[in-house]
């Protein structure tokens, strides 16, 4: 079981990692797993940090807006620009303050006046919804602009900044927007190992490869972490993914083999 969880520490900390994790009965265990089962000096195995949600530090202004365990990546983001003495708002939207997750954190954020957080509770609005739309219309042309948490916060956010600079925009997904790849049909050539595997219905790429004996890196298996990205060699692959930019899926250089499937016959995979 391979799971990928933000670092929420200072950035300047570098004897520890700091996660959060949110107990999600309904998720795919890995969660209940570590609540459950993970105990005080139970050791677990870690890769090194890996960056799919970087921070513009040179960036003259930055909003990060957050909804609920997607304060994760936001809360180290926004100490590194209190540290750097950079200009920066922080919105925290949660469905009630005990649900929140670091206030105390948060709320001392910005001594220096860099950070100005707001925080907006669904219980404590009167019926009023969480206005993210004029928060991005508030924020100046050249301000970078950060966004996590459930998905129609995502999809909200995506759509009130379709007009910014694409570089100006970013998104880190916690789930898949889209189902898997899933039809099968078709035959992936891995070059390095000169092996032909064949995907049947009902089997992601990533399936066929673990189920012939593959180990192929893998973590989230929804196309939202890129621990899975794999360069395509030959092909057209059927981009599934939410880690990859509309560019860079059209360039059909690299795919998540975890939920992405193919458009030709064969995929030639640089595996």
């Amino acid at each position: 079981m391979i799971r990928s969880y933000s670092l929420v520490n200072d950035p300047a900390e570098r004897h520890r990692y700091v996660i959060a994790i949110n107990r999600e009965p309904a998720g795919r265990g890995g969660s209940r797993f570590l609540h459950d089962n993970l105990r005080v000096g139970d050791i677990v195995s870690v890769s090194r940090p890996r960056n799919n949600f970087a921070l513009c530090e040179q960036a003259e202004h930055s909003v990060l807006i957050a909804g609920g365990i997607g304060i994760t990546p936001l809360l180290s983001m926004a100490r590194r620009l209190d540290a750097l003495g950079r200009s920066c708002q922080l919105f925290y939207a949660a469905r009630a303050r005990h649900a929140a997750a670091f206030l105390d954190e948060i709320e001392g954020l910005g001594p220096k006046g860099f950070v100005k957080v707001h925080l907006d509770f669904d219980d404590e609005r009167s019926g009023r919804m969480f206005d993210l739309s004029a928060i991005v219309d508030r924020a100046p042309a050249q301000a970078h602009l950060y966004c996590c948490g459930p998905q129609p916060m995502l999809e909200a956010f995506e759509a009130a900044t379709k007009e910014r600079p694409a570089g100006h925009v970013h998104v880190e997904y916690f789930q898949a927007r889209e189902a898997p790849a899933i039809e099968g049909g078709f035959d992936v050539r891995l070059a390095r190992s000169n092996r032909t595997i064949a995907v049947k219905a009902g089997k992601t790429i990533l399936d066929a490869l673990l189920d012939a004996g593959i180990a192929a890196n893998h973590a989230c298996s929804e196309g939202v972490c890129g621990t899975c990205e794999t360069r395509v060699l030959e092909g057209i692959p059927d981009h599934r993914d939410q880690f990859l930019s509309k560019d860079e899926q059209a360039s059909n250089r690299t795919m998540m083999i975890c939920c992405s499937g193919a458009r030709s016959g064969t995929l030639v995979l640089d595996l």
